[in-house]
């Protein structure tokens, strides 16, 4: 049975942030995971985490200035620096949270740049990440967001971040195989699923097309859940969804799993 992790990001969002963690406790789940933890100590967020009986699984390296567009700095040429000082900064958090997988974020490509000059660059800065990484048994994984979510994202496609992963060539680098993303641009989830056998280490759902809960919309969330299962996966499923409203109030489709 796969294992849930509550994105508190997403759900959970008629409350502040620290107290997300209590509702997902009440609510059944014992993962977590976010996009950022930035904003508080580690401590205070181990804290909650150890208060409630809870395992964080994943986060993200820094976004950088979202209010510039930018998402994720390590893929952009000539700012290694600053790329790296987030990497060591996500590695500090994930070794204070005990968290197992940390997203390592690209970077949006602006018009006329060079996709390959952002590729080599991301492909060295997830290298370093690897190797800061892998003493401590942390993987990394690397996402493909879709355009419609994230216009001119380095990585739009399964197969755009599968190249990526095959490129850096280091055990301990992953693809993050987000279920939403992965039908808006690729489809055919049941061969892709096949075709990155062994590739992923964490798994994201949401309802296509309006990323809600897992139970509408036009993926059969219950065979890929089953086929995770005879897959022999086990790694966790993050619910990183948008609920339709309150978010208890969606989540019959996760009582059979509790």
């Amino acid at each position: 049975m796969p294992k849930f992790a509550a994105n508190l990001t997403m759900m959970f969002n008629e409350l502040p942030f620290l107290d997300r963690f209590e509702a997902a406790a009440k609510a059944g789940f014992k993962y977590v995971e976010y996009l950022w933890p930035y904003e508080f100590p580690a401590a205070e967020l181990k804290a909650k985490l150890d208060q409630f009986g809870l395992k964080q699984v994943l986060f993200n390296t820094a976004a950088g200035d979202i209010s510039q567009g930018e998402w994720g700095l390590s893929a952009i040429p000539n700012r290694e620096a600053e790329a790296r000082r987030d990497i060591d900064q996500a590695l500090e958090y994930a070794l204070v949270l005990g968290c197992p997988t940390v997203h390592i974020m690209a970077a949006v490509v602006p018009e006329g740049e060079s996709r390959q000059a952002y590729k080599q660059t991301f492909v060295e800065n997830v290298r370093y990440a690897s190797e800061k990484f892998k003493p401590h048994g942390i993987n990394i994984c690397l996402e493909a967001l879709s355009p419609e979510v994230k216009p001119n994202y380095l990585l739009k496609s399964q197969f755009d971040t599968l190249e990526i992963v095959e490129w850096v060539d280091r055990d301990n680098v992953f693809v993050q195989l987000d279920y939403f993303h992965a039908q808006n641009v690729d489809g055919n989830l049941s061969r892709l699923t096949d075709r990155l056998r062994g590739k992923f280490c964490h798994i994201q759902i949401a309802s296509v097309p309006n990323r809600h809960e897992p139970d509408e919309g036009e993926i059969n969330y219950q065979y890929i859940f089953d086929k995770l299962d005879e897959m022999g996966y086990q790694g966790y499923v993050g619910c990183e969804y948008k609920p339709r409203g309150e978010t208890v109030a969606g989540l019959g489709w996760f009582e059979k799993y509790k």
